[in-house]
């Protein structure tokens, strides 16, 4: 498990260069005293490992800008991929503040030759907008929501795909969390493109840190949800990472097909391959505790297998054996 005794640890990701296994995560001082206010004082930390169990933190990766910036306020989830001229990207969110408080989120990006040293592009290279994404005319939600980017390039070769967690601007309040989706076709310049999902009465407000793996030959997107940010169809459910199985990792995606694959206590699950053996692997950071409060850093793997049509914990599939 990868834990800061000073500082609360939860959204992350990952990279792997070859040799070393590279964990990416959001962290803020437990001085705030309350874990919700950890979001505004987010920055990006970096840490190392050779076999995906025990860490070694190094030097953070990013901080939020000085005013007035598009990441001013906080730097959120992303992801990091290389391009084959060996540049690293760390796409990330931008957090700040609007004039009527409300926060809005962008996308932006680092480069690194070594994913050590990052250097910022100017600006972001994505926002919502009209007319496939909620903005801020909207008053159904504290956000604009368009974060936690996650790239990965085109299975055909052809150029780059971004997932963002995102809203549609009509459906069912909490049943408006869709798929959001831009190609490039450098890493550098982003075309905005529709939902790879549609709104649902079975659905969620938001689809959180969005993550697409082919599985042992299955291909499969991830998000994360609670109850409270989900249509009353979802009520009781108590899921915390959720799975969707799919055609492609370019969806089109059925939401309403989502089931847990864990609970409301362990949130944000990622799925890396373990190198050696080709293993792969669910982590998430530790949500809640026995008493319902926030506890925060990354648990420890959790190796995954196909089980009746679904992808389960190992220790899940043999329970129920």
């Amino acid at each position: 498990m990868f834990d800061l005794p000073g500082s609360w640890v939860w959204d992350y990701w990952f990279a792997d260069d070859g040799e070393k296994y590279h964990l990416f995560f959001l962290y803020a001082s437990r001085a705030l005293k309350d874990p919700d206010a950890r979001h505004y004082r987010a920055s990006i930390g970096h840490a190392v490992s050779d076999d995906l169990v025990e860490w070694t933190q190094v030097a953070d990766a990013l901080v939020r800008s000085d005013a007035p910036a598009f990441d001013d306020l906080a730097t959120w989830t992303g992801s990091v991929v290389r391009h084959p001229d060996g540049t690293w990207f760390l796409f990330y969110t931008g957090a700040s503040l609007a004039a009527n408080g409300k926060n809005v989120q962008r996308v932006g990006y680092a480069t690194s030759s070594d994913l050590h040293t990052w250097t910022k592009a100017p600006g972001p290279v994505l926002e919502a907008r009209g007319p496939w994404y909620e903005t801020l005319d909207s008053d159904e939600w504290q956000d604009e929501a368009f974060r936690d980017p996650w790239v990965l390039a085109d299975p055909d070769g052809d150029g780059w795909h971004m997932l963002v967690t995102a809203r549609a601007p009509q459906g069912p309040i909490r049943g408006r969390g869709v798929v959001g989706h831009a190609w490039s076709p450098d890493l550098r310049s982003w075309e905005l493109r529709p939902p790879l999902s549609v709104p649902s009465a079975d659905g969620f407000g938001q689809l959180e840190v969005l993550q697409v793996e082919v599985v042992d030959g299955r291909p499969v997107l991830l998000f994360s949800c609670l109850d409270e940010h989900a249509m009353p169809s979802r009520a009781g459910s108590r899921g915390g990472t959720w799975v969707v199985p799919a055609d492609s990792v370019l969806g089109p995606f059925d939401i309403d097909e989502a089931y847990p694959v864990t609970d409301e206590g362990l949130y944000v699950g990622r799925l890396i391959q373990r190198r050696d053996d080709g293993q792969w692997l669910l982590f998430a950071f530790r949500n809640t505790g026995d008493d319902g409060s926030f506890v925060g850093g990354v648990s420890d793997p959790m190796p995954v297998e196909w089980r009746g049509g679904r992808l389960v914990r190992q220790e899940v599939a043999a329970a129920r054996a």
